[in-house]
């Protein structure tokens, strides 16, 4: 495997945010062209064995993973975890626990924005969660689209639900520590994920991956759909400083919401090493016909 491979390692399924099973992620990756796929529901991983079915029946290679929900200098960061024991009772407890202050925040959300006149929120965005733990800023933005308040979820995101906005309550997830030690306990390798989404002084970066890197810390998302083709430069040449491996996710959630499709990313720069080399013996294959 290169860094040409089409591997596609980050994307969500109705298990969190997403709007697709993962039986519809695999048929649409494999339409795509992806060659290697990873489903990394939000702090769950509830559809990792559908997800592997649905890759083997669609030919493709399978890694497992999930996006944990992280809290850094006071921001919330991502780390994809991939190529773990899906049925590892660490993770699974942590990622239950780190789930679990969602719905108090939830009800805070739906109480500011009643507080501007949207009233229901709470209500309105529980049709769209699969599982009303995992309930999120998301499943509030598409509840503001379908009743007019905003025509898609970026305007909700410029308006609403960010900070200094209504509907905005900070949650405490997982310390960084403790994402890393349960994703490297359960055999798999701790990701970076999409690092220009974060609002971070040099300094504060620049301590997000020291500590990454120290407390065991593997990759970083280097091509991600909201990367810029200069952001592709910049984190791969953070990759290179730090000795990092890179990845490569479209964060795929919706045909109508992302950014980019199902792999349709631009290869990894050629320099860096991609992260699946690292995890080729977690790779879970389609059997050869016999």
């Amino acid at each position: 495997m290169t860094a040409f491979l089409n591997a596609d390692l980050h994307c969500h399924s109705v298990v969190s945010d997403g709007t697709m099973t993962p039986e519809e992620l695999a048929i649409r990756a494999q339409a795509n062209g992806v060659e290697l796929w990873a489903l990394t529901d939000h702090d769950e991983v509830g559809g990792q064995h559908r997800a592997a079915a649905a890759a083997r029946a669609a030919g493709m290679a399978y890694l497992t993973g999930t996006e944990i929900s992280v809290t850094f200098c006071n921001e919330t960061v991502h780390i994809v975890g991939l190529g773990f024991d899906a049925d590892n009772a660490e993770i699974t407890q942590g990622l239950y626990d780190t789930r679990g202050g969602r719905g108090k925040r939830a009800q805070e959300m739906s109480e500011q924005l009643a507080q501007v006149g949207i009233r229901g929120a709470y209500e309105g965005a529980l049709k769209f969660v699969g599982n009303p733990e995992l309930i999120s800023r998301t499943h509030f933005a598409r509840f503001l689209v379908e009743q007019g308040y905003c025509k898609d979820t970026s305007e909700v995101f410029r308006k609403y639900l960010t900070e200094g906005k209504p509907g905005y309550v900070p949650h405490r997830w997982a310390s960084l520590k403790d994402a890393i030690r349960w994703i490297n306990d359960a055999g798999g390798m701790a990701v970076i994920a999409h690092p220009g989404r974060y609002k971070f002084t040099a300094n504060e970066e620049y301590a997000l991956f020291t500590e990454f890197k120290a407390h065991g810390g593997r990759a970083v998302e280097v091509v991600t759909g909201s990367h810029t083709p200069a952001e592709y430069v910049e984190y791969a040449d953070k990759a290179l400083e730090f000795g990092l491996a890179a990845s490569r996710g479209s964060d795929f959630h919706s045909p109508d919401e992302s950014h980019c499709d199902l792999g349709k990313l631009p290869v990894l720069p050629g320099q860096l090493t991609p992260v699946w080399e690292l995890l080729a013996d977690r790779i879970q294959h389609v059997a050869p016909a016999q």
